[in-house]
């Protein structure tokens, strides 16, 4: 493992160089950003299509269910959890795209449930391109964002690369009944959902000119904040499935938990909340790249679908809310935890017996 703190980049940090001044813009030097430069849901399943892993070795959880972490034994109903994030800048600023990151990173261990306690940094830079001082105000957003959820970044590995590119390993623990999967909800449970989506049109529009100052200032906020919420998710047995709404969009998400159509799930359109000018900018035909490849993936799967809904639904989303399935008998108990917690939350749709479709839009 190689420190990704090098002498330069720590001097350069410390030297008080204001980077606002500096009009370093970091979406301009990538071709897609956040979670939107993902690879395509298909192609990822042919890479992976013979190297599919779990249920040996005391490896829990693999990657066959398409699950936020892998997660191992480590003894005594003690379990590790384990994952890895990283991507392109989705905003300019070198210390927003730092938090947003780390977030994004962190949010898959709170996604089953778990702790986060350990970071390693993950840095590919241009640097002929953008000074050392940039990447050290990318290692500064990281390093308040992991100071949050209290865990430290202990080390990490760089090197030279024609984009910038900047994310996080994370480790977690977690007691075997905290678990939280994916793909074990069953007909009946309710579907919530912990922020509100569009950050792929906001985020494209942010790159275009196009985003006022405060509907940027929501978007990084939202991409940026923590979902942490999810560990204590985990303590509740009534919360049945969980995972992070992220690249896939919400379409794609959700075909996950229904666990190759174990389950279906009909969604509430009216339901689902959106960041503020969301619906006016898919109006407009504002949308990522990845929205279409989104659909090509998941789409033959969805019933009722519109044209607006088409570029909202499949929008991918770069440290999104969290997906929870709860019985529903426990409806008022867990809305009334996330008003205690002043946890944003919205139930957006329930899962069902098997369909002809896995998704269905009301």
């Amino acid at each position: 493992m190689e420190w990704v703190w090098s002498t330069e980049i720590l001097l350069l940090g410390l030297s008080g160089i204001d980077m606002k001044k500096e009009n370093v813009k970091l979406t301009e030097y990538t071709k897609g950003g956040g979670c939107g430069c993902k690879i395509p849901p298909s192609a990822l399943a042919e890479i992976l299509a013979d190297h599919k892993t779990g249920g040996a070795n005391g490896l829990l959880v693999g990657n066959s269910s398409g699950d936020d972490c892998a997660v191992l034994e480590i003894g005594s109903d003690r379990l590790l959890i384990s994952t890895t994030d990283f991507f392109t800048p989705i905003v300019d600023d070198p210390y927003d795209f730092g938090r947003i990151a780390a977030a994004n990173s962190i949010s898959d261990i709170y996604s089953m449930g778990g702790t986060p306690v350990l970071a390693i940094s993950i840095l590919a830079w241009p640097l002929e391109k953008l000074d050392a001082s940039v990447a050290s105000e990318v290692m500064r957003g990281a390093r308040e964002v992991c100071s949050e959820a209290g865990i430290l970044i202990g080390g990490g590995h760089s090197i030279e690369n024609p984009e910038p590119v900047f994310g996080l390993s994370v480790n977690g623990l977690l007691n075997r009944f905290q678990l939280k999967q994916n793909n074990t909800a069953n007909p009946g449970d309710l579907l919530y959902l912990t922020k509100p989506i569009g950050s792929g049109i906001l985020s494209t529009a942010l790159k275009r000119g196009l985003l006022p100052d405060e509907q940027q200032q929501e978007l990084i906020s939202r991409m940026s904040e923590l979902n942490s919420i999810g560990r204590q998710f985990g303590d509740i047995e009534s919360v049945t499935a969980m995972t992070d709404l992220t690249g896939f969009g919400l379409l794609g998400h959700i075909s996950e938990m229904c666990d190759s159509g174990r389950v279906s799930v009909v969604i509430s359109y009216s339901d689902v909340p959106f960041m503020t000018g969301v619906l006016e900018l898919a109006g407009k035909m504002v949308y990522p790249d990845n929205t279409m490849r989104n659909w090509n993936t998941f789409g033959e799967q969805v019933l009722g679908i519109s044209g607006e809904s088409l570029l909202t639904l499949c929008d991918p989303q770069t440290n999104g809310g969290l997906l929870v399935a709860v019985k529903p008998d426990s409806r008022e108990m867990i809305e009334a935890f996330c008003r205690k917690e002043d946890q944003f939350f919205k139930l957006i749709g329930h899962f069902v017996e098997p369909m002809n479709k896995l998704i269905q839009i009301i």
